[in-house]
């Protein structure tokens, strides 16, 4: 490596490491403050909470990768140029292309490692912060009752409306579902106020509740019994009940109970899923398509119609027309009202397939385009570095101002030129593929459209074939006036 392509790379890999460690922050802290909720209140320790964002970092990598690409070859190359340094290797007959060979070469090299990070790294990390997860939101102690919704604690869910007082252990509008032996919900409780007696860090619970009542199914033991819906009701002063919370905290928070989401897999293992859904898909549909044909066959209309003449025009209409063969009112009456009622039958069942198959179908596109954004995190570090680099030589604007609005102007339109592609194909309104691909695509044309202007030391824009021609118009004109 020549002199020249060392201090490049130095510079722009400073650059890169420095951004990429700075965003990386700011989105650990956005991340932290989006799963707050489930966090907050379990007694954690900070060695837990590291490792649930450690484990969350690597889906932050196909976000921050490119960004910090953009804005670190902006800054670079417009640094270069603001301080004549291109000026100089110019002077000297090396062009703009040659200086961003050695760049393209380790972007080259950064595209490949995302591949690989992207396809063991992430699912790896998606496995262990997703049950993590799953795990925290186990831990239940008293603490963690809220307000305004139901709040789940073994074998009972608790509802309160307001928590106020010391340490928020006076409750307000109690409602409680318990669950008996066999996991039903007969028995529901409802006070007008509650307090909460033990310390949150006990392992049994004691909620007094006050002035209520408490109803509760009796299950009856013959037909007759359980026709005449049986139930007990108790009005109450005073009821303490004590909640075992011994088992809500005895969680193991490194237990993997769930390993094959569709982030969790690898491209081989995607490719796999893909081929069995689409195979049960298309399964599902000729199943229904041929109990459909048989329970809603046309020729039943008339039952001397054969079924290899089905597909005949002229004989579907003539029993269409012949469906009633009688003149009396009443019998006409009853066979309109029996066909509208199968009529509505069909199109209920027609609908209830209809969101049944689009579920289906937005599962398979979803897997699609997971593994689709392996190999476009590729691309697009390159096309974002050539675009970064050429409006940086351009602009010749280094620091943190003018190439941190446009870097955050042109990676907002990337990423949400993908975003809005990505939502459209769960709808199944485009292809998964142009939806994966979209954004990059975009990227292709303004790359070398900039990389052009910026070998030839042209500007961002060129309006002379606008402005040319008024100029042209006006000279005419005023020429011809005097």
């Amino acid at each position: 490596m020549k002199i020249l392509d060392r201090y490049i790379v130095q510079q722009y890999l400073i650059r890169l490491v420095s951004i990429f460690s700075i965003c990386m922050l700011i989105f650990v802290v956005q991340t932290f403050w989006l799963y707050i909720d489930d966090l907050a209140g379990k007694g954690l320790d900070f060695e837990t909470i590291f490792k649930f964002l450690i484990y969350f970092i690597p889906k932050l990598i196909p976000i921050v990768l490119p960004l910090s690409i953009l804005l670190s070859s902006l800054m670079t190359f417009g640094s270069l140029a603001e301080n004549y340094e291109f000026a100089a290797m110019k002077s000297t007959g090396i062009s703009l292309v040659r200086c961003m060979t050695a760049l393209f070469i380790v972007h080259l090299f950064i595209g490949v490692g995302s591949y690989y990070f992207s396809n063991y790294v992430i699912p790896s990390g998606e496995v262990k912060s997703y049950n993590l997860r799953r795990n925290l939101a186990k831990l239940k102690p008293a603490i963690a009752i809220r307000e305004g919704v139901f709040n789940d604690l073994g074998q009972m869910s608790i509802k309160v409306k307001r928590k106020y007082g010391e340490n928020k252990r006076l409750l307000e509008d109690v409602i409680i579902h318990e669950k008996t032996d066999d996991y039903k919900n007969r028995i529901v409780i409802k006070a007008k106020n509650g307090e909460l007696k033990s310390k949150t860090t006990d392992a049994t619970l004691q909620l007094v509740l006050y002035d209520g009542n408490r109803y509760e199914e009796i299950l009856g033991k013959s037909f007759e019994e359980r026709s005449r819906f049986p139930h007990a009701k108790v009005h109450f002063e005073k009821y303490v009940m004590n909640i075992d919370l011994s088992q809500f905290n005895n969680v193991d928070l490194n237990e993997q109970q769930y390993t094959t989401t569709y982030r969790m897999q690898k491209v081989s293992q995607l490719r796999v899923s893909i081929d069995t859904l689409e195979r049960d898909f298309r399964k599902q549909r000729k199943v229904f398509s041929d109990n459909f044909n048989k329970k809603h066959y046309a020729s039943q209309l008339n039952g001397t119609v054969e079924k290899d003449t089905f597909q005949t025009d002229s004989v579907l209409k003539a029993n269409l027309l012949n469906i009633i063969k009688t003149d009396e009112n009443f019998e006409i009456i009853r066979i309109v009202q029996s066909s509208s009622s199968d009529l509505g039958g069909i199109i209920r069942s027609l609908e209830n397939k209809k969101k049944t198959y689009f579920l289906f179908q937005k599962a398979i596109n979803v897997h699609k385009m997971i593994m689709l954004e392996k190999f476009t995190l590729i691309f697009s570090c390159i096309f974002l570095f050539l675009i970064g680099a050429s409006l940086g030589a351009i602009i010749k604007k280094g620091g943190l101002g003018l190439p941190l609005v446009l870097s955050v102007i042109i990676f907002l339109c990337y990423h949400y030129i993908g975003i809005f592609a990505k939502n459209a194909s769960e709808d199944n309104s485009i292809n998964p593929i142009l939806a994966s691909w979209i954004s990059t695509m975009v990227l292709v044309p303004v790359a070398i459209y900039l990389t052009k202007r910026a070998s030839s030391d042209e500007g961002l824009v060129n309006l002379d074939f606008i402005i040319v021609p008024v100029q042209k118009l006006y000279s005419k004109f005023m020429g011809s006036k005097s």
